[in-house]
């Protein structure tokens, strides 16, 4: 592979990167639109507290730890999201009898009526990108996969080296 063709795939994926940052944005408002058309008047006001719905909605019983480790995220913040959301009613928290020490998430109405809401649009997102993976050969498919793999699998271990890292006092 050239060095020309090289910096080519990196200045794309530098792109790549920018837009899905801009994505990000537009995913909220979006997220408004589609929740005003189902008469959803009550919607949290970030992407990070609707995953956070999402996410206990696919794995209630679930507890603080359990959603930091699905979502990649501090406890702190999901502590702070979570405590959050039981103030707006999308979730309530309750402790198991047999472990009065865990305390753990469940969807409200309200908050599963965001859940679903959030998979009706994931569901419509993923077959627009199957239906765009479909102009790709398998050996395509398959080479893009490998990319993204080795990809993530190299962001992640970056993420970790740069969390690790504790400051010399």
């Amino acid at each position: 592979m050239s060095v020309l063709t090289k910096q080519l795939i990196y200045d794309i994926y530098v792109r790549l990167l920018h837009l899905n940052e801009q994505k990000a944005n537009t995913s909220l408002q979006q997220f408004f639109k589609e929740a005003a058309e189902e008469d959803v008047i009550d919607v949290p006001k970030n992407m990070t507290s609707i995953h956070v719905i999402d996410c206990i909605g696919q794995h209630e019983p679930i507890n603080n730890t359990g959603i930091v480790k699905k979502m990649n995220l501090s406890k702190a913040n999901v502590t702070k999201i979570s405590t959050k959301l039981i103030k707006e009613g999308f979730i309530n928290s309750y402790q198991l009898t047999d472990n009065k020490k865990e305390v753990y998430f469940k969807l409200t109405r309200k908050g599963r009526q965001i859940f679903d809401l959030h998979e009706k649009l994931h569901k419509k997102k993923e077959l627009a990108f199957y239906q765009f993976l479909d102009s790709f050969s398998q050996d395509e498919q398959n080479a893009v996969l490998k990319f993204l793999e080795q990809l993530t699998s190299r962001l992640e271990a970056e993420q970790t080296d740069d969390t690790s890292e504790k400051p010399v006092k």
